[in-house]
């Protein structure tokens, strides 16, 4: 037994069955995505609460060490007070980028995904009501 539509699809290259969405296959996709942004959202608050960490243990060790570097005046007491500076840059940068990460994975997911389906018939409009008039006539047969 043949379906109503199969010439038409096959003229239109459109073969394949369609297969319905059901609810509970579209339920799971939504639990799924609900928790991958639960996931995010936990990294990005752990991540940033030892961002913070790292940044005041930092400027705690930077205050030391000056103290130690004034009062000793030695060259290498000021060479790690130099590095341990750097490091908490380098450590608020990173803070910075993850704010800057965490944007563009909630404009990524505000867009979601984008799927174009198009059938195209290159011809003119004539061509396509004889086509289709072709097509009805041999379902008739």
């Amino acid at each position: 037994m043949t379906k109503k539509f199969d010439n038409l699809n096959k003229t239109f290259g459109m073969e394949g069955e369609i297969i319905p969405v059901k609810a509970k296959e579209v339920s799971n996709e939504i639990e799924k995505i609900a928790q991958i942004a639960n996931d995010i959202k936990k990294d990005y608050e752990y991540t940033r609460g030892n961002l913070y960490s790292l940044i005041e243990k930092g400027q705690e060790a930077i205050n030391g060490i000056l103290e130690l570097a004034q009062e000793s005046e030695m060259p290498r007491a000021y060479e790690v007070a130099g590095q341990l500076i750097k490091n908490v840059a380098d450590a608020t940068d990173k803070l910075m980028d993850l704010q800057k990460k965490l944007k563009d994975i909630e404009e990524e997911s505000q867009k979601g995904p984008t799927t174009v389906n198009n059938a195209l018939f290159v011809g003119s409009t004539a061509e396509l009501a004889k086509l289709l008039k072709q097509q009805t006539q041999n379902e008739n047969i």
